[in-house]
């Protein structure tokens, strides 16, 4: 498993409890630039496309029970999970039918989604402005966020605890066929010895997170798997005086800003930027400004207990980013034949690691996914030009 980051720490968990003891490589166990330690811990059900609805929800089932699956010995793990609800907004009728519309099909599918029009909202978070608002959906249960770093060291330590084996290496290249349909070995910079080595491979699951179109171009297949660097900011403010602002969910306002509630009265926030270009995968610049110039407005429009914050700190972490959709590909690669691909996820990675995890290793062992089906995430689709469309994309 190339990366050891949240997904690929699933998908070795979910092997090893199957009894393949995968290896696994990752570059930096300090995990200081990875996705999933810098990414705002969010999951939600609330999502325009089924199978994304059907991935978080049993995602969230697992993390929810996390304690359950992933304790080691003595050591239980606590993934803070604070089941506090996504808010969703709209602010216009094109907004109101869309929100309407995913509503019906979440809850259909067993998600936990309710409507608010601006009264509801009101009563149960009177600090919010709810003037200009049509209606908002409310995840009651299964949604909130939780500590990525905790989630991810769970993962880890369980599957290392049933045979998985993390070194701590960059991949330097594969070993193909003269066809190169088929990987035979890996050759890696080993951080520990300072030495590279090679090692034989029956599979390679590519699962390198933003870095993961880059490990692409090593098999030197004309096929391109469209994932790129794409950099958000992260930023941490508290309210001047002592807030009303109590029982907060993760509110996104109809503008795309969304802020949530944090430990010892701080808040985080960001949003998504009108212009996205792909960046350098060690660019994590932070632009003040756009605390500065577009999210403290809204927030303050939004919440009027917001017009007096202080901006305590911030950080910029980086997406697997699918240029093609902004959905994730999970499949085996269409050239090469023991080459499965997990990754592009495009900020929805955490959420949904657990179910991923649990495909991924279907898909290996039983060659095909016999629990959810995540067919529609295959290769095949980007090949054809057929994009997965998903309208809730924060």
């Amino acid at each position: 498993i190339v990366g050891g980051g949240v997904i690929g720490s699933a998908i070795a968990y979910n092997l090893a409890i199957r009894g393949i003891k995968p290896i696994v490589l990752e570059k930096d166990f300090t995990y200081k630039t990875a996705a999933t330690p810098l990414s705002a811990g969010g999951i939600r059900c609330q999502f325009s496309n089924e199978i994304n609805i059907r991935i978080c929800l049993e995602s969230a089932k697992f993390i929810k029970q996390a304690k359950e699956h992933l304790t080691v010995g003595d050591t239980i793990p606590d993934v803070n999970f604070h089941e506090r609800g996504y808010l969703f907004l709209a602010s216009t009728e094109q907004g109101e039918q869309t929100i309407l519309d995913n509503c019906r099909l979440q809850v259909s599918l067993g998600a936990h989604t309710s409507i608010l029009r601006p009264a509801d909202i009101h009563t149960r978070f009177p600090w919010l402005r709810t003037d200009d608002v049509r209606v908002g959906s409310m995840g009651e249960q299964l949604e909130g966020w939780l500590d990525p770093y905790s989630l991810l060291t769970a993962f880890k330590a369980k599957a290392q605890s049933l045979g998985a084996v993390f070194v701590a290496g960059k991949v330097q290249s594969f070993d193909l066929s003269e066809t190169k349909n088929s990987v035979h070995s890996v050759t890696f910079q080993n951080n520990t010895t300072n030495r590279r080595e090679t090692i034989p491979c029956g599979l390679v699951i590519n699962a390198a997170g933003p870095w993961a179109g880059q490990v692409n171009q090593l098999f030197g297949t004309p096929i391109v798997l469209p994932v790129q660097h794409r950099k958000r900011f992260v930023f941490v403010f508290k309210p001047a005086n002592n807030t009303k602002v109590t029982n907060s969910p993760l509110v996104i306002d109809p503008s795309g800003v969304y802020f949530r509630p944090e430990s010892s009265g701080h808040f985080i926030c960001g949003v998504s930027p009108e212009e996205d270009p792909d960046v350098a995968e060690d660019d994590f610049e932070i632009d003040y400004s756009v605390f500065e110039n577009h999210i403290w407005p809204i927030l303050a429009e939004r919440v009027p207990e917001f017009e007096a914050i202080r901006l305590v700190s911030a950080w910029a972490g980086h997406y697997d980013y699918n240029t093609f959709d902004q959905n994730g590909i999970v499949d085996r690669h269409p050239q090469v034949n023991n080459l499965v691909v997990a990754t592009g996820f495009s900020g929805h990675g955490l959420q949904q690691s657990p179910a991923i995890g649990k495909a991924v290793a279907e898909l290996v062992i039983d060659g095909r996914f016999t629990g959810l089906d995540l067919s529609d995430l295959s290769f095949s689709r980007i090949l054809e030009g057929r994009p997965l469309l998903e309208k809730n994309i924060v």
